[in-house]
């Protein structure tokens, strides 16, 4: 799944690539990609890109007074075409092609999702605070307003551990599954241990370990086409989908925790003491 560093690239990219063109056909290809039909995904024709934003993990091109807003989910990517075949592609079957954006000049972007669980989404709004998932957003990490204090805030009384904590969009943008393995990697926390029971050098510690992480995920990312962002976000991971491999800071063996659709990695010595986990049911012994 993109997350923000890959989406903020994507927005770097394409702020390059479309900011003054005029696209000029929108093909959607699946129709439950489509989350808003009112206005059309049509009526971005004939209006040219003024900008790119990321909200989080979602992607907003504005062109005249609309706004293509994306949330590529699990399995949904961009890819950027030079150019197009003359015949354009057929609705339905089994292409990943969700949606197709056509620019003057030739080019543009497709929209895929590959597998079987299609949560793909694509709006059309006036205001991409009309979207439900970015007007439940919460703070940008890698903001200025993104403070030691605000962390501290979010934490207290929290119940949850801190995997869930960071991955829940309304509390922090942008953070997925992967991340937020890497995240509590380098901050040496335990997933399971409850957001609000960490000590002030520990929330120093976990603020230092988001921002760091970030920072230096978007500066890998920085520059690169989008096609070789995948690569990149998985050569860059230290322990998340590294299970079995040694932790590359003290070279114990990384462990995983699956779930019913999802799974975490973590070093069990840098981590959790020592302790491995089997599943969920045993986070009580990490406290």
């Amino acid at each position: 799944m993109p997350e923000l560093p890959e989406v903020e690239a994507l927005a770097d990219f394409l702020t390059e690539h479309l900011v003054g063109r005029t696209i000029t056909r929108v093909l959607p290809l699946t129709i439950n990609v489509l989350k808003t039909y009112d206005p059309p995904v049509q009526a971005l024709e004939g209006t040219a890109v003024t900008g790119i934003r990321r909200h989080g993990k979602f992607l907003a091109l504005t062109a005249g007074d609309l706004h293509l807003i994306t949330h590529l989910a699990r399995a949904g990517w961009l890819q950027w075409k030079d150019s197009f075949p003359a015949r354009p592609p057929r609705p339905g079957g089994r292409s990943p092609l969700a949606l197709r954006v056509e620019l003057d000049g030739g080019g543009g972007f497709d929209l895929t999702e590959a597998g079987t669980q299609k949560k793909l989404a694509v709006y059309v709004v006036g205001d991409p605070q009309t979207v439900p998932g970015i007007a439940r957003l919460g703070p940008e990490p890698l903001a200025p307003a993104f403070t030691p204090d605000v962390l501290t805030a979010l934490l207290d009384g929290e119940r949850r551990r801190l995997k869930g904590f960071l991955r829940d969009q309304s509390t922090i943008a942008g953070i997925g599954n992967a991340y937020s393995d890497e995240i509590l990697h380098a901050a040496k926390l335990s997933p399971f241990k409850p957001a609000g029971n960490l000590t002030p050098e520990e929330t120093a510690t976990l603020y230092e370990a988001i921002g760091t992480t970030l920072r230096d995920a978007v500066d890998r990312s920085r520059g690169l086409a989008a096609g070789k962002l995948k690569a990149e976000k998985k050569s860059g991971l230290r322990v998340h989908g590294r299970r079995g491999e040694p932790c590359p800071v003290c070279g114990d063996t990384i462990l995983e925790v699956s779930f019913s659709d999802s799974a975490l990695q973590y070093c069990p010595t840098c981590q959790t003491g020592g302790k491995p986990l089997a599943d969920r049911r045993m986070s009580r012994l990490l406290k």
